[in-house]
This record gives C-alpha cells, structure tokens and sequence, in this order.
C-alpha cells in the first residue's frame, strides 16, 4: 500500500487559485474540472500492471462516462468496460469500437443481439442471463461472471462480492452454469469476476487465487477453452491525506506469478484483463463551488455553498471523505483557519459535505481556512462517481458543466451547463 500525498500538495502543482478563479469566473459555479495530468498519470500506471501472457485494461466507464475521458482513455489503448446496453452506445458514440467493448449488465439489455451483432462483448451476471444469450446466440463463445464467495469495498455498499452480493453466478452453481452452457453449445473463454469498489488489495489478492481455482476447474472438468482471467477492479485509491492507496506493482507482481503458476499446472497461458476505474480518475478531478454564506448555531458554523449531493453524491449516499479547500480570491490577504461543516445546497438534511469518518450519519467538522461569502471552493477527488452517479435535477438544479484542464494549464469546456429548458423538455 501506497501513502498518498497530501491532496493539497497534489493539487497546488497541477493548479493555481488563479486557475480556478479564472474558470469559475468564466464558466459560472458549481463546475467540474479534470486535469490531464493525472489522468495519463493513472493510466500509464494501469497499463504497466505486471503480467505474463498478455494485458488488457479496460475503464469501468460507469465511473464517469464523459465523453472526453473516455477518448482520453481510448487513445491511450485502453478499452471499455460497459455496464448497460446504453453505456454500449454511449462509447460508441464517442468513437470507441465495439469490439473494445465489454459489457457486464444487471439487466439484459433489450437489443442485446443488435450489440453483439455489431461486436460488442457480453458477459453473462446469471443463470438466466446464460441462458438468454444461449436461446440467442447458440454454439458461440460468451464470458461468464462468477461470485467467487468472497467481497470486499469501501464500504459495506460498495462491496460486490460475498453472499450478500447478487453480482454474478454464485461459484457453488458453476455446475448449473455448465449445463446451460452444454445445453446451447455455448463455449466460456472469458471469467470475470469483480469483488467491489475501493476493495482491501489483501482481499483482492486472495480472491484473485480464489478465481483461477474456478478457472481450473472450468478448463479441466468441464473442458472449455478460457484464455481470459478478468479480475475486475476495484482497486483502492486514497482521497484524504491519511488514506492509503494500493500499490499497483506490488498487488500485479502476486497475480503475475499466480498465472504463471496456473500456466505450469495447467498448461493454459491466460491473458490478464483488469477493468479500473476509480483508480484511473478519482484524483484527477475536481467540484469549483461558490460559498454562498456562512451560518452558526450554537455549536457549529455552516460553510453554505452552491454544490452538493446534485453533483457529489457519494457524501450522501456512503458518507465518502472528501477534502475540501477554501479558495479567496487571490490578493484578498492572508487568514487563518477555523471549524466547519461543508453544507450542500439542497433542501435535504443529508446534503452534507463533511461527514465524520467511518459514521456517515454524524458531523464531521474539518478545519479549514477562514470563509467568507464570495470566496470559492474545491471539494477534491471528485473524478469517479461524482458527475457520473449525481443528483442532477434534485430541486431542479441544472447539471453541472464540465472542464479539461490540459497539461499546460489551460482549459476547454467538455460539457455545457445544462437549461431549465432542457431539464423540462421531456415533459408531456
């Protein structure tokens, strides 16, 4: 495991508050800023995971589906993994081809045989979902998802693996599954499995075993030609300063002898496939919000500002730490700090941005410096699932407008801000 650094430190080599001044000035607030930086940073690091018999990276696009982080991505050879029949053609429409595109869906999307007819890849989660695909496409290849028995996640809700998980097919029922399999001639040369997101690399390391076992058995008792082992991601990334972020080396040099390990036992070379997401951009991206105001009760004072759970969700739903900065308007003087909590601007009393650590139901007051109204914001690592999984529209707050913000420092709009009339449009 990896100390991050500092998210301050991190943040003040790749921007400047008069960066941010400058696009919130230009672009409004609330606003989404990612820098490319650390996306190639992230990715360059993916497509190092040590490996044996090939590598395949794929971005959980689900993290955050804008379209210039998925081309990003793409140029970098990075491919696609989906997880719908919508996110299918949302790549597709951002130029990715679909034979670089794997998708893993709760719900058997209603064109299924139009995707696969135009290259995607599907990963049956099911038993039911096997069997669909076999009555569609029989005496064909198709990838398998498989609960191997074990999860682990951040949090207790992030966790996707284990018996409280209806993610995949349960491992005990590998013989079920290789009867539907037989029945339509259907042949496995893909297992996914996925354990959750931010998972303990521990854990990950150990269900990594646990799947090639499944493997094994799959190749030399039910004779079917696997070539690809994709252990999903999930892999823990560190967005406050005291958090821990896994250590791609250490964690790919285990698996990597793993598989050659499986290859001497088993004769069969299987191709690495990992699926990051969180991993690939939470760092890299930023909320700009305003401060609106700041209120007190007898026991805290209240940083009010213009964003919250309508672009940063994961506060109220997980009770997620973010860090969050003050940033004055440069040249306003030096000031110290004080106590606050960080107030989202939703009329709904979970709208928090500053819970306390681990109890997601209780204040976490954050010493911040001193604000005042008009001053602006950052609340950090707010790249993955932040404009991806938002509360757009809650109270009728338009969606956010996003920012890339190259290498050299300078910024192009990616996404408008959304209309009332566009929030309205589909109203009948």
């Amino acid at each position: 495991m990896k100390k991050i650094e500092d998210q301050q430190e991190r943040l003040s080599r790749i921007m400047s508050p008069k960066l941010i001044w400058k696009i919130a000035e230009e672009q409004g607030t609330p606003i989404y800023a990612y820098f490319e930086e650390i996306l190639d940073q992230q990715a360059n690091r993916a497509l190092a995971f040590p490996n044996s018999f090939g590598l395949t990276v794929r971005y959980a696009m689900k993290t955050n589906p804008s379209r210039a982080i998925i081309q990003f991505f793409s140029k970098k050879g990075i491919e696609i993994d989906a997880s719908s029949g919508f996110e299918v053609h949302r790549a597709m429409l951002a130029g990715v081809s679909s034979g670089n595109i794997l998708f893993t869906s709760q719900e058997i999307p209603a064109d299924l045989k139009r995707l696969v007819d135009l290259g995607a890849h599907y990963n049956a989660t099911s038993l039911g979902q096997l069997d669909y695909y076999g009555r569609l496409f029989p005496n064909s290849e198709v990838s398998a998802r498989i609960n191997p028995g074990r999860g682990s996640g951040g949090t207790n809700r992030t966790n996707t693996g284990g018996e409280g998980s209806s993610f995949g097919i349960w491992h005990e029922q590998l013989p079920d599954a290789m009867k539907i399999a037989k029945r339509h001639g259907l042949r496995i040369y893909r297992l996914h499995t996925h354990i959750g997101s931010g998972s303990d690399p521990e854990v990950w390391k150990q269900v990594s075993h646990m799947s090639l076992e499944i493997a094994r058995k799959m190749i030399q008792d039910y004779d079917h030609d696997l070539r690809i082992l994709n252990l999903g991601g999930g892999y823990k990334v560190g967005r406050m300063g005291y958090e821990q972020s896994i250590d791609m080396q250490e964690c790919g040099e285990h698996v990597r002898k793993a598989f050659e390990q499986f290859r001497a036992d088993t004769g069969k070379r299987l191709r690495l496939e990992i699926e990051p997401g969180t991993f690939l951009v939470a760092n890299a991206g930023i909320v700009i919000f305003g401060v609106s105001e700041i209120k007190k009760t007898p026991l805290y004072k209240f940083v009010m500002t213009n964003t919250g759970m309508t672009e940063l969700p994961r506060q109220a739903m997980y009770g997620a730490q973010h860090p969050m900065i003050i940033v004055p308007k440069p040249g306003s003087g030096r000031r110290g700090t004080d106590i606050y909590l960080g107030q989202g601007h939703c009329c709904e009393s979970g709208d928090g941005l500053t819970p306390a650590k681990g109890e997601p139901e209780v204040l976490g007051p954050r010493r911040l410096k001193k604000a005042r109204a008009g001053d602006l914001g950052i609340v950090a690592g707010a790249g993955a699932y932040c404009a991806g999984m938002s509360m757009k529209n809650y109270n009728s707050y338009p969606e956010a407008p996003e920012v890339m913000v190259d290498k050299t420092g300078n910024y192009r709009l990616i996404r408008r801000r959304q209309t009332l009339d566009q929030i309205t449009q589909n109203e009948v």
